[in-house]
Formats: structure tokens, sequence, C-alpha cells
């Protein structure tokens, strides 16, 4: 209780702070979509790079195969750190979005003439909407980084623990599978920051 007291108090105070530099809940929203955005675009590249590690691995053929192994894990602990910055994101929007809307629904009660109020209302429903449609395609894009993660970690730790060719040999079968994995993943990234750069637009929009 004294937690979720505090982190009230402490959200509060930022965005009082915030506003005494100009800007309000929908310039932070604008904000943070566009970091999220950007993190999906880091973990899409790291992605791609961690699935050339692997393919590197599985293609081994000569040299020094633990400075290989060490690249992968390299690349695979990249990878779970870019999808941690993706879930922070997205849990930033999540939030502001809660405390926009509250406040927006808020302001609305007050207002007294009924066809404005009404119209307010709709408004407020049609914003909802669209800003949660950016928030479901995130965290979809979000969800799909668990699987592709777990399988890299699966090749990471059999590798650590065998570390030879016939090891490599049975992961080999495992590649084509890694390599649709990672596209699927990166094409859902690319179709979430596409619905982030509509948002944007209609939130620049509306502020117009």
């Amino acid at each position: 209780m004294f937690a979720a007291i505090a982190s009230s108090g402490c959200t509060r105070l930022f965005y009082a702070s915030m506003k005494k530099l100009g800007k309000d809940k929908r310039d932070i929203l604008v904000s943070r979509i566009l970091d999220a955005k950007k993190a999906q675009e880091e973990a899409s590249k790291q992605f791609a790079s961690a699935l050339e590690a692997f393919q590197a691995v599985t293609n081994f053929n000569g040299g020094d195969l633990e400075k290989a192994y060490n690249k992968l894990n390299g690349e695979y602990e990249s990878a779970q750190e870019r999808a941690k910055k993706v879930t922070e994101r997205v849990d930033a929007i999540d939030k502001v979005l809660k405390d926009l809307f509250k406040e927006w629904d808020g302001e609305i009660d007050k207002m007294s003439d009924g066809k404005l109020k009404n119209d307010s209302r709709a408004l407020l429903r049609d914003s909802e909407q669209r800003n949660r449609e950016l928030l479901r395609q995130m965290r979809a894009s979000e969800a799909k980084m668990k699987p592709v993660l777990s399988e890299f970690y699966d090749h990471v730790v059999f590798l650590k623990h065998n570390l030879n060719a016939q090891a490599i040999g049975s992961l080999k079968t495992q590649a084509t599978s890694s390599d649709g994995e990672v596209d699927s993943l990166i094409k859902e990234m690319e179709t979430s920051n596409q619905a982030a750069d509509r948002t944007i637009a209609g939130l620049n929009a509306d502020s117009e």
C-alpha cells in the first residue's frame, strides 16, 4: 500500500514537472510511443544479429569453437536486454494512456452542457480505441520475442555443454525454424511501428 502511494505521488510530481516545461500527457504519450518504436527497431536488429550468430555456429567449419559459442552467447544476452527494453517502453505507454484517459474522463464528468459532454465522450471513445489498438499491436510484438528468446536460450545452453561437431550437427535442423521465427518477429515489429506512426499522426492531428 505504501509503495502504491509513493508511486502515485511520484507520478503526480512527474506530470507536474513536465507541465511546467510545457508538456502535457499527450506530449508525454507521443514521446513514449517514439521511445517504444526505437526500442522495437533496435530489438529487431539485435534479433537478426543473434540469428546470424546462430547460423554461423551451425555452419561452423573449423576454427575456435569456443569463440564462436561466446559470440552466440553475447548476441543472445544482448537480445534479452533489447527485449526487456521493449517491455519497459510498452509498459510506459500503457501507464500514460491510463492516466490520460482517466484525466480526460474526469474533466468530461464536470461538463454541464449535455451535447458537448456527449461529443466529448465520443471523442474519448474514439481515442481510446485507436490507442488501445496500438498497445495491442505492441504487446503482440512483445509476446513474439519470448519464444524466440527461449529458442536461442536452448541453443546457447546446449552448445555450452556440448562444444563439439556432433552437437553442431544436431542443431542444423533448428536453423530453418529459427530463421522463420525471427523473420515473423521482424515483420510483426514493422507492423507495430507502422501503427505507432499512424497513432502519432492522429494525436498530432487531434491537437491542431
